[in-house]
């Protein structure tokens, strides 16, 4: 019984990638808006029906294996070590990530990524989507600093500071890159311009939501 359903379950995980990866290929190739979802059942050989059992929206095939990223921050000071404080937590996902060359900070050496970005930056309704999801991700940040220090006010600043610090250095490898350096050129300093960003933010921060 559990090896049949080890075999559905990646049978069921093929099959969402399978139709992620056409919906991907067709709106890059096409335009989001051109592509309608009969076509993405079409080129994945299966029914429309099926797609939106995986997908519950059109807007899903594109975010839905990055909406996780949103929450990465709060992720960060949720699960950060005793006497760590906010800033280094999300200082250190940060770097790990960079480190790990993940391709939801910008330094993947595959185009794919970049791809996506821009097709969510020349699509209003996927950018609407985009701005949404991040605006979530920094407001769950605050509710978890305001319930662990008593100060929505200053929880609201701290989540805004540290989500602009990540936004900053995401944007920078974006347009290093667009500018024509090589991922490996941009990861080569990446680091260092991450702790950059987040010193100055602690500057700001310093002392704030260290854990007990």
């Amino acid at each position: 019984m559990a090896e049949a359903m080890g075999l559905r379950e990646r049978k069921k995980a093929q099959t969402a990638r399978r139709i992620w990866q056409v919906a991907v290929e067709l709106f890059i190739e096409r335009g989001f808006d051109a592509v309608s979802v009969q076509e993405i059942a079409d080129a994945a050989e299966v029914s429309k029906m099926t797609v939106f059992n995986y997908f519950g929206s059109k807007e899903d095939l594109v975010f839905l294996p990055m909406e996780e990223h949103f929450a990465d921050a709060a992720r960060a000071v949720r699960e950060r070590r005793a006497g760590e404080s906010a800033v280094a937590a999300v200082r250190r996902q940060f770097l790990e990530m960079a480190e790990a060359r993940d391709p939801s900070v910008g330094l993947h050496p595959e185009p794919l990524g970049r791809q996506l970005r821009q097709l969510v930056l020349g699509t209003p309704v996927l950018m609407e989507r985009a701005f949404l999801s991040a605006q979530k991700g920094t407001r769950d940040l605050a509710a978890l600093l305001a319930e662990e220090t008593g100060d929505p006010m200053l929880a609201t600043v701290a989540a805004a500071m540290l989500s602009a610090a990540r936004n900053a250095l995401i944007e920078e490898h974006h347009a290093r890159i667009a500018r024509g350096e090589t991922a490996d050129e941009v990861a080569a300093d990446a680091a260092e311009r991450a702790r950059q960003a987040f010193d100055l933010v602690e500057k700001g921060l310093s002392g704030y939501a260290v854990k007990a």
